[in-house]
């Protein structure tokens, strides 16, 4: 895989579990770089399960600083108080949602023009190379022997998301489970295609 290595200096124990490719790779620059920010606080977007939390805890234990996640369903008015109180203090804030501010329906014009001034970053789509890497790790985790060509079948075939990945290892953790059966091409063809028909079964009218 195509790994970047994650910032010097950031917390070890942390280093092996989020991995950096080009789709996260900018969401890492800006957090390495908070002391350059503009303004005291920030906003990182990202997807379901895409490690914007865990970002979030590293960047808070680097920096000293403090987090607001799922900031979107905040009251507008404890953001637009945090936002202040970052500046006063000097002291770094992220703003963790799953999308950029441009995206939220903010109604305090003083929150508007705070946001539209902070640095923001967004964890992208994850490509082939991370999808990869997340089923390997995700099956690791699982002590499951995933062998490398199941891992590049289901690579191949997996909607662009982490929690499609997420979703396809449960579905196959349980199908080995129940059947006793080693994970294979011919497995994850015959429990995907066969939860495919059972939701295919249920979207048809009665």
């Amino acid at each position: 895989m195509n790994q970047i290595a994650l910032p010097l200096g950031w917390p070890a124990e942390e280093q092996g579990e989020f991995l950096v490719v080009e789709s996260n790779a900018r969401a890492v620059r800006m957090l390495e770089h908070w002391a350059t920010w503009p303004v005291r606080t920030a906003v990182l977007a990202g997807p379901p399960k895409s490690g914007r939390s865990l970002l979030g805890r590293i960047f808070a234990a680097r920096s000293g600083g403090s987090v607001i996640d799922d900031a979107q369903t905040v009251a507008e008015e404890e953001l637009f108080h945090a936002w202040n109180r970052a500046q006063e203090e000097r002291r770094p804030l992220l703003l963790i949602a799953a999308a950029l501010p441009s995206h939220w329906p903010v109604a305090l014009p003083d929150l508007r023009s705070r946001l539209a001034a902070s640095p923001a970053a967004a964890i992208g789509t994850p490509e082939d190379t991370l999808i990869a890497a997340l089923f390997e790790r995700g099956f690791a985790r699982r002590h499951l022997d995933a062998r490398p060509d199941l891992i590049t079948w289901l690579t191949a075939r997996t909607e662009r998301s982490h929690t499609a990945v997420i979703d396809t290892i449960d579905r196959l953790d349980r199908a080995a489970l129940a059947g006793r059966r080693r994970l294979t091409i011919p497995l994850a063809r015959e429990t995907l295609d066969l939860d495919k028909s059972a939701r295919n079964r249920s979207d048809c009218p009665s």
